[in-house]
């Protein structure tokens, strides 16, 4: 006997109070497959889950209860299966915004993992290239950009000696 839900469109959803299950008609231009298969995955532990494409562009979720549900148990399955799609679908959004922070952050970890390199691996690696430019000085230390300075300071040298240090004060 197939049973309506309130507020649902039964083009999206219904149920079947015989078979305990309830069918969701998912928009497949919306959520990928790969949202609908993490979603699923979800329910295997209380549902049976079937997935099929009854027409181009839609996929039909199947969820048979294990054991016996009442139509406010498969209710509530639709709606929970339909916010961990979303849920799924967002992951995915935001895993494929991330995807270069995400494979550089392994990649060092990896690489962190494998250990120093080997006396062998270091004999082989090329030292013959040039260094590379650095115009604006950042990769120099701040001993060489500032250390010349600090020490004709010192020595009473260049525009910042006039300049009479700052007196610490007393606690």
């Amino acid at each position: 006997m197939t049973q309506r839900f309130a507020g649902v469109p039964d083009v999206l959803a219904h149920a079947d109070l015989d078979d305990s299950s309830a069918e969701l008609t998912v928009d497949s231009t919306l959520y990928s497959l790969e949202s609908v298969y993490g979603a699923s995955f979800t329910f295997i532990d209380r549902c049976f889950v079937f997935l099929d494409r009854p027409a181009e562009g839609q996929l039909r979720v199947t969820l048979a209860a294990k054991k016996s549900a009442t139509q406010d148990e498969l209710r509530g399955f639709v709606g929970e299966f339909a916010n961990e799609l979303l849920a799924c679908a967002w992951r995915e959004k935001i895993t494929a915004e991330n995807r270069g922070a995400i494979e550089a952050v392994t990649m060092q970890a990896l690489a962190g993992a494998m250990g120093p390199p080997s006396l062998d691996e270091l004999e082989d690696f090329d030292f013959s290239e040039e260094p590379f430019e650095d115009p604006l000085g950042i990769a120099m230390s701040w001993e060489e950009k500032y250390g010349k300075d600090k020490a004709k300071r010192k020595q009473g040298e260049g525009p910042e000696a006039a300049a009479p240090e700052p007196a610490e004060e007393e606690a």
